[in-house]
């Protein structure tokens, strides 16, 4: 489990710095960790960050296409999409509307 661990603190380091109001996706932050092909793990870590006594924003962690597909982790099916409508993102169906417009791939943004 401390590979684990060791993994999903860096990955809370990333989406630390998702700024307000932008989204990135689970396989961008695991291909900026050097570990493309784990985006399930980011999602693991996402799920796990809810008990970390830091706040961690995985509400701005969504899907490769703008889907809120970790929304029922949230405490309630609609806390997710509140949370980001609260930072002028739009959704519709739990799809965000502008994905491409305000994603942020750390790749780009931190190097």
């Amino acid at each position: 489990m401390e590979n684990n661990d060791s993994f999903f603190q860096r990955v809370f380091e990333v989406v630390k710095l998702i700024p307000y109001g932008r989204v990135t996706s689970y396989g961008a932050v695991a291909a900026f960790l050097g570990s493309r092909s784990s985006a399930r793990m980011v999602g693991w870590a996402m799920n796990a960050s809810h008990s970390y006594h830091e706040n961690i924003p995985a509400h701005r962690v969504v899907n490769r296409n703008g889907l809120l597909t970790g929304k029922r982790h949230f405490g309630g099916s609609d806390v997710m999409m509140e949370l980001l409508l609260s930072e002028g993102v739009q959704i519709e169906n739990d799809k965000i509307l502008n994905f491409d417009q305000i994603f942020w791939d750390p790749a780009k943004e931190l190097l």
